[in-house]
């Protein structure tokens, strides 16, 4: 199965970019579910390898402390996926977040988004976002 690299981007509600990465995507046709999942996913991942002193991602993991360089961790250990994937979804369900899909706010987690290589997702924090 071909996968297709995903630019994701943080912004603030007046459009700074805070941070840019790109994620391999499976599938042609994801969910805006989906798309959080393999985000979450990506990051913890990256961050549990190699254990730095700062987690940069989505949601805080509960033993942080959010700095302007990311959250700093007290203990460097690893980082539960399944309970940050959790907290996101959560999140974003409450309104913690907004999702851009190529500049148009996604509806819900089950609606269904066409991915190109071309394809942005922005994701623009409203409230700070605290997991584990």
């Amino acid at each position: 199965m071909e996968t297709t690299l995903v630019t994701i981007k943080d912004e603030t509600s007046g459009g700074n970019v805070l941070n840019e990465i790109q994620i391999p995507v499976k599938d042609k046709t994801v969910t805006v579910k989906d798309i959080i999942e393999a985000r979450v996913e990506y990051e913890v991942k990256r961050y549990n390898e190699k254990l730095p002193e700062y987690f940069l991602g989505l949601v805080q993991p509960s033993h942080a402390e959010k700095t302007l360089n990311g959250y700093r961790m007290r203990e460097r250990k690893k980082v539960d996926v399944e309970k940050q994937i959790y907290i996101a979804l959560d999140a974003y369900q409450k309104n913690g977040y907004f999702v851009l899909v190529d500049d148009k706010q996604a509806d819900s987690l089950d609606q269904e988004v066409m991915i190109q290589s071309s394809t942005v997702i922005s994701f623009v924090k409203l409230t700070p976002l605290i997991g584990g």
